[in-house]
């Protein structure tokens, strides 16, 4: 799927994902994506910092980014693991990125690693495997 195809099948089928807007498909080609959520003050935990739930809902939503880039219109694919590391914080005003990339895609199952990123900061604020069930046709 392309990104335009991507981002209207996710807006269609996962309309609250998209409720400040901010959501954005940055690049998808069936092995690898990014994407970026824009800062929203509803992202942050006591603390000042970006909150684990946005952290691991924004991973997941990357890995089926790049998971539907690769098999196509599979709406019922599901995450049946997520394992994140949470490395620094996440800056509040800051944007966060995900870049997912698939490390194996078999017929029934698809591993992939997510690295979460805040703001133009190279360093990783998060660390993310996650693998998904593929359904049968």
């Amino acid at each position: 799927m392309t990104v335009a195809e991507l981002d209207a099948f996710l807006r269609a089928e996962l309309p609250y994902m998209f409720r400040y807007g901010s959501f954005v498909i940055e690049s998808a080609d069936g092995r690898t994506c990014r994407i970026r959520q824009g800062f929203h003050e509803s992202m942050l935990r006591p603390g000042g910092t970006v909150s684990g739930p946005t952290l691991m809902a924004l991973a997941d939503c990357a890995m089926y980014v790049v998971l539907l880039s690769a098999i196509g219109r599979v709406g019922l694919a599901v995450t049946t693991n997520l394992n994140i590391n949470f490395l620094r914080k996440g800056r509040p005003g800051q944007d966060v990125l995900a870049e997912a990339k698939l490390l194996k895609l078999g017929k029934r199952l698809a591993v992939g690693e997510v690295t979460l990123l805040s703001g133009n900061s190279p360093d990783p604020i998060a660390h993310v495997t996650a693998t998904y069930s593929i359904p049968t046709k």
